[in-house]
Protein backbone atom coordinates (compact mmCIF):
# COMPACT_ATOMS: atom_id res chain seq x y z
CA UNK A 1 0.00 0.00 0.00
CA UNK A 2 1.19 3.49 -0.73
CA UNK A 3 1.84 5.69 2.32
CA UNK A 4 -0.73 8.38 3.09
CA UNK A 5 0.16 11.83 1.86
CA UNK A 6 1.12 14.33 4.53
CA UNK A 7 -0.48 17.69 3.89
CA UNK A 8 1.30 19.64 6.64
CA UNK A 9 3.92 21.83 4.87
CA UNK A 10 6.13 21.67 7.97
CA UNK A 11 6.48 17.88 7.59
CA UNK A 12 8.88 16.33 5.10
CA UNK A 13 8.37 12.66 4.26
CA UNK A 14 11.41 10.50 3.41
CA UNK A 15 10.90 7.01 2.05
CA UNK A 16 13.63 4.38 2.08
CA UNK A 17 13.83 0.62 1.74
CA UNK A 18 15.39 -0.79 4.89
CA UNK A 19 16.76 -4.29 5.51
CA UNK A 20 14.96 -6.34 8.13
CA UNK A 21 17.75 -5.83 10.69
CA UNK A 22 17.17 -2.07 10.52
CA UNK A 23 13.72 -2.39 12.08
CA UNK A 24 12.49 -2.82 15.61
CA UNK A 25 9.31 -1.91 17.49
CA UNK A 26 8.55 0.62 20.23
CA UNK A 27 5.18 0.15 21.93
CA UNK A 28 4.16 -2.00 19.00
CA UNK A 29 5.04 0.64 16.41
CA UNK A 30 7.62 -0.32 13.74
CA UNK A 31 10.63 2.01 13.83
CA UNK A 32 14.22 1.94 12.70
CA UNK A 33 16.89 1.00 15.22
CA UNK A 34 18.94 3.79 16.80
CA UNK A 35 21.90 3.03 14.53
CA UNK A 36 19.87 3.28 11.32
CA UNK A 37 17.99 6.32 12.61
CA UNK A 38 21.26 8.14 13.32
CA UNK A 39 22.65 7.09 9.95
CA UNK A 40 19.70 8.77 8.27
CA UNK A 41 19.77 11.89 10.43
CA UNK A 42 23.47 12.69 10.08
CA UNK A 43 22.95 12.90 6.33
CA UNK A 44 20.21 15.51 6.68
CA UNK A 45 20.59 17.70 9.76
CA UNK A 46 23.11 20.46 10.28
CA UNK A 47 26.40 19.96 12.02
CA UNK A 48 25.61 21.10 15.56
CA UNK A 49 22.41 19.07 15.68
CA UNK A 50 24.06 16.02 14.10
CA UNK A 51 26.99 15.97 16.52
CA UNK A 52 24.68 16.54 19.50
CA UNK A 53 22.52 13.58 18.44
CA UNK A 54 25.58 11.35 18.09
CA UNK A 55 27.03 12.55 21.41
CA UNK A 56 23.75 11.89 23.18
CA UNK A 57 23.30 8.42 21.71
CA UNK A 58 26.81 7.43 22.75
CA UNK A 59 26.59 9.01 26.21
CA UNK A 60 23.25 7.40 27.02
CA UNK A 61 24.30 4.00 25.72
CA UNK A 62 21.66 3.96 22.98
CA UNK A 63 24.30 2.67 20.59
CA UNK A 64 27.53 0.81 21.25
CA UNK A 65 30.93 1.78 19.90
CA UNK A 66 30.65 -1.08 17.39
CA UNK A 67 27.24 0.19 16.21
CA UNK A 68 28.64 3.70 15.94
CA UNK A 69 31.50 2.31 13.89
CA UNK A 70 29.02 0.71 11.49
CA UNK A 71 27.41 4.03 10.50
CA UNK A 72 29.99 4.99 7.83
CA UNK A 73 29.17 1.85 5.88
CA UNK A 74 25.44 2.58 6.14
CA UNK A 75 25.81 6.05 4.66
CA UNK A 76 28.42 5.24 2.00
CA UNK A 77 27.53 6.63 -1.40
CA UNK A 78 24.51 8.58 -0.19
CA UNK A 79 23.86 12.27 -0.64
CA UNK A 80 25.40 14.30 2.20
CA UNK A 81 27.97 11.66 3.11
CA UNK A 82 30.97 14.03 3.05
CA UNK A 83 29.55 16.29 5.75
CA UNK A 84 28.14 13.32 7.65
CA UNK A 85 31.60 11.78 7.95
CA UNK A 86 32.85 15.04 9.45
CA UNK A 87 30.00 14.96 11.97
CA UNK A 88 30.91 11.40 12.95
CA UNK A 89 34.55 12.38 13.45
CA UNK A 90 33.52 15.13 15.88
CA UNK A 91 31.23 12.99 18.03
CA UNK A 92 32.29 12.40 21.62
CA UNK A 93 30.26 10.34 24.07
CA UNK A 94 31.65 12.35 26.97
CA UNK A 95 29.26 15.22 26.27
CA UNK A 96 26.26 14.95 28.57
CA UNK A 97 23.95 17.49 26.91
CA UNK A 98 23.41 19.33 23.63
CA UNK A 99 24.67 22.48 25.37
CA UNK A 100 27.97 20.77 26.18
CA UNK A 101 28.25 19.71 22.54
CA UNK A 102 27.58 23.24 21.28
CA UNK A 103 30.06 24.74 23.74
CA UNK A 104 32.72 22.24 22.72
CA UNK A 105 32.17 22.85 19.02
CA UNK A 106 32.41 26.62 19.50
CA UNK A 107 35.79 26.03 21.16
CA UNK A 108 36.87 23.75 18.31
CA UNK A 109 35.83 26.31 15.70
CA UNK A 110 37.61 29.06 17.62
CA UNK A 111 40.91 27.20 17.71
CA UNK A 112 40.83 26.34 21.43
CA UNK A 113 39.51 22.75 21.58
CA UNK A 114 39.36 21.22 25.06
CA UNK A 115 41.73 18.32 25.60
CA UNK A 116 39.30 16.38 27.80
CA UNK A 117 35.63 16.10 28.71
CA UNK A 118 34.27 15.27 32.16
CA UNK A 119 37.54 16.34 33.78
CA UNK A 120 38.04 14.93 37.27
CA UNK A 121 39.90 17.19 39.69
CA UNK A 122 41.27 15.52 42.83
CA UNK A 123 43.30 16.74 45.77
CA UNK A 124 46.63 15.28 46.88
CA UNK A 125 44.80 12.55 48.83
CA UNK A 126 42.75 11.53 45.81
CA UNK A 127 39.53 13.13 47.05
CA UNK A 128 37.27 14.16 44.17
CA UNK A 129 36.83 17.92 44.30
CA UNK A 130 34.65 18.15 41.23
CA UNK A 131 34.12 17.19 37.60
CA UNK A 132 34.24 19.82 34.88
CA UNK A 133 32.30 19.50 31.65
CA UNK A 134 35.43 20.15 29.60
CA UNK A 135 38.95 21.23 30.36
CA UNK A 136 42.39 22.34 29.31
CA UNK A 137 44.37 20.35 31.82
CA UNK A 138 47.85 21.79 31.34
CA UNK A 139 46.52 25.30 31.95
CA UNK A 140 44.13 24.12 34.70
CA UNK A 141 41.09 25.70 33.05
CA UNK A 142 37.61 24.20 33.17
CA UNK A 143 34.49 25.25 31.25
CA UNK A 144 31.01 24.48 32.52
CA UNK A 145 27.96 24.42 30.24
CA UNK A 146 25.10 25.52 32.49
CA UNK A 147 21.71 24.42 31.22
CA UNK A 148 18.70 26.23 32.62
CA UNK A 149 16.81 23.27 34.08
CA UNK A 150 19.63 21.22 35.66
CA UNK A 151 21.27 24.25 37.29
CA UNK A 152 18.32 26.47 38.24
CA UNK A 153 17.03 24.81 41.41
CA UNK A 154 18.24 26.15 44.79
CA UNK A 155 19.95 22.85 45.56
CA UNK A 156 21.75 22.79 42.23
CA UNK A 157 22.91 26.39 42.63
CA UNK A 158 24.24 25.60 46.10
CA UNK A 159 26.09 22.51 44.84
CA UNK A 160 27.50 24.40 41.84
CA UNK A 161 28.89 27.16 44.06
CA UNK A 162 30.47 24.75 46.51
CA UNK A 163 32.06 22.76 43.70
CA UNK A 164 33.35 25.92 42.00
CA UNK A 165 34.88 27.10 45.27
CA UNK A 166 36.66 23.76 45.70
CA UNK A 167 38.01 23.86 42.15
CA UNK A 168 39.12 27.49 42.48
CA UNK A 169 40.90 26.80 45.75
CA UNK A 170 42.66 23.88 44.05
CA UNK A 171 44.10 26.33 41.52
CA UNK A 172 41.70 25.88 38.61
CA UNK A 173 40.02 28.64 36.61
CA UNK A 174 36.31 27.87 36.15
CA UNK A 175 34.40 29.40 33.23
CA UNK A 176 30.62 29.14 32.89
CA UNK A 177 28.64 29.31 29.67
CA UNK A 178 24.92 29.21 28.87
CA UNK A 179 22.90 28.51 25.73
CA UNK A 180 22.76 32.18 24.60
CA UNK A 181 26.57 32.26 24.78
CA UNK A 182 26.73 29.56 22.11
CA UNK A 183 24.74 31.71 19.69
CA UNK A 184 27.72 34.05 19.29
CA UNK A 185 30.47 32.24 17.37
CA UNK A 186 33.29 34.36 18.80
CA UNK A 187 32.30 34.72 22.45
CA UNK A 188 33.16 31.35 24.00
CA UNK A 189 36.55 30.87 22.27
CA UNK A 190 37.49 34.45 23.12
CA UNK A 191 36.79 33.93 26.83
CA UNK A 192 38.63 30.59 26.83
CA UNK A 193 41.60 32.09 24.99
CA UNK A 194 41.84 34.92 27.54
CA UNK A 195 41.71 32.44 30.42
CA UNK A 196 44.44 30.28 28.88
CA UNK A 197 46.62 33.33 28.29
CA UNK A 198 46.12 34.52 31.87
CA UNK A 199 47.21 31.12 33.17
CA UNK A 200 50.40 31.10 31.12
CA UNK A 201 51.39 34.49 32.57
CA UNK A 202 51.23 33.22 36.14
Amino acid sequence: ARPARVMDPAVTVHQFAHPEQALTTVDGIPVTTPTYTLAGLVLRVRRYCAVALLDSALNQGMITEDEFGAIPALIAGRRGVVNARRHLAEANGGAQSPLETRTRLRCVDGGVPPDALQVEVRDSDGYLLGIGDMGWRAARVIAEADGRDPHSTPGALFDDRQRQNRLTNAGWTVLRFTWPDTLRPDYIPQVVRQALAARTRR
